[in-house]
């Protein structure tokens, strides 16, 4: 059981626009990949905003390295173009779900801070501020708390 969750961490699977996958895809990688026992995301939005869940909520994921004891994990399907780049492609029906999904994880979460992957990347310049060139990954290729919060457009 996870004893407390301070992050909502929004992911993507970095697969092509046409990648019509979910939560049984992903939970074979995983799985045959990284020889986990289940999939490391809790909830999964495919492309037509179809929500899918995983792991259950109360389970540590696998999914942020150093923070999976205190966080959930959603992965919205998408996130790079035709040639493997960074792209935020998703889906008006994904950006919907994920709407709804993130209304009722801050109800289960009321403390947790809802951010993407890209970050929790370690601060390397030490100035306090999760920089572009600081980031491990893109993921997920948009700027999640500007789009949950307004201050920013998708």
């Amino acid at each position: 059981m996870r004893r407390r969750t301070d992050y909502i961490v929004v992911h993507c699977s970095a697969t092509n626009p046409d990648a019509d996958i979910g939560v049984d895809e992903i939970r074979q990688w995983h799985m045959d990949g990284n020889h986990w026992d289940d999939i490391g995301y809790h909830a999964v939005i495919r492309r037509d905003g179809e929500i899918e869940f995983g792991r259950h909520f109360d389970e540590p994921g696998a999914h942020v390295k150093g923070q999976n004891y205190r966080s959930v994990g959603v992965c919205m399907v998408g996130g790079v173009d035709r040639n493997g780049k960074p792209e935020n492609n998703f889906t008006h029906d994904q950006f919907e779900s994920l709407t709804i999904l993130l209304d009722m994880l801050e109800r289960a979460y009321p403390l947790a801070k809802i951010l993407g992957h890209r970050d929790l990347s370690p601060d390397l310049d030490g100035d306090g501020i999760i920089e572009e060139h600081e980031w491990l990954k893109d993921c997920p290729c948009f700027d999640v708390f500007a789009w949950r919060f307004g201050s920013g457009a998708t």
